[in-house]
């Protein structure tokens, strides 16, 4: 917190600060016998009718009145990455476009349009990546009515947590009606420690996701759609670990420049604390190490604790978190 030479706690924000990364202490008990404090971290996203909004790393948003405000202070837009390759939001957000593509893109401006039949929110959702060319107002109409002629509800996936993330859309969307469905995190990590993690024998690679890669699995009924998603990417691998009906684990990787990302990591539940996710991660980086790539991403859902043990262990950490927000008054089916 800010003090003064004099000892005192200060407020030194104001709504000329809107944007800014802040750190704010607060009463949070105003008028009681003990006075109690909360301190907040994050974007500040609006300062309105003596009320500021400020968006946390996570996506949460967090209301402090103006009366309770005891100290604030602008801080870095964002901390020292400790561990990790750097990289940029932006880049890893088209680096991850790229490897889970739509089969249908437009653009909006500085914002892609993105469609593949409602096959996960990634591929069915607008990603914004600067200035739209619009009002938001207006560019939001023009999202939804592009959503509605395809059949599909209107999504907005939009990031908060490291320097350039979206936290004052996110507070837009939500002051709009706009609701959170899901929540995920971008981590990142160098991709040769995974090669070396272990031995993958038994694993075996592809470029084709195969029906028996397909049968593990965990969205069923796949069409053709999902394929081209699946299958879509600058160098794209499959990973199966044989089993007696079905895959004991699979896995998919894309190779792009220096990156490798993983997704689709799945275990058979009665195969599972045998080291087969490892093994799977370690074959694909493997492979990624041929062709160049020398740092690795992956997503992973905030609630998923097995799933964050594991990529920590390995040497991941979280470089930003992503929300996906839907049209107000609509429902949908689209998966994560």
């Amino acid at each position: 917190m800010e003090i003064s030479a004099a000892g005192r706690l200060e407020v030194r924000i104001t709504a000329a600060d809107v944007g800014k990364r802040v750190s704010v202490r607060r009463l949070s008990e105003p008028g009681g016998s003990l006075e109690k404090f909360t301190d907040t971290v994050g974007v500040l996203t609006s300062w309105n009718d003596g009320v500021l909004l400020i968006t946390r790393k996570s996506g949460e948003t967090v209301r402090v009145a103006e009366s309770a405000l005891v100290a604030g202070k602008v801080v870095p837009s964002a901390p020292a990455r400790r561990r990790g390759p750097a990289a940029s939001y932006e880049e890893l957000a088209r680096a991850a476009a790229r490897a889970w593509p739509p089969v249908e893109e437009e653009r909006l401006g500085a914002w892609r349009l993105r469609a593949a039949g409602g096959f996960t929110r990634r591929a069915n959702s607008a990603l914004p990546l600067g200035d739209p060319g619009l009002p938001l107002d207006d560019a939001l109409s023009a999202v939804r009515r592009w959503y509605g002629a395809r059949g599909l509800p209107a999504y907005v996936q939009a990031a908060t947590g490291a320097e350039g993330t979206e936290e004052r859309l996110c507070a837009e969307l939500e002051g709009r009606g706009w609701v959170r469905e899901v929540s995920a995190e971008v981590w990142t990590g160098a991709l040769a420690p995974v090669a070396d993690l272990t031995k993958p024998a038994g694993v075996v690679l592809s470029r084709d996701a195969d029906e028996a890669w397909l049968a593990r699995y965990q969205r069923k009924g796949v069409s053709d759609v999902a394929l081209r998603v699946l299958g879509g990417g600058p160098s794209v691998w499959f990973a199966t670990v044989p089993g007696a009906d079905a895959p004991a684990a699979i896995g998919r990787c894309v190779v792009d420049g220096r990156w490798a990302s993983f997704a689709a990591v799945e275990v058979d539940p009665a195969q599972r604390r045998r080291g087969l996710a490892t093994a799977v991660m370690a074959a694909l980086a493997g492979r990624a190490l041929e062709e160049g790539a020398s740092a690795a991403w992956l997503q992973v859902e905030t609630d998923n604790a097995g799933a964050r043990a594991l990529y920590a262990g390995m040497g991941f950490a979280a470089h930003h978190a992503y929300h996906h927000y839907r049209e107000p008054s609509e429902t949908g089916t689209a998966a994560p």
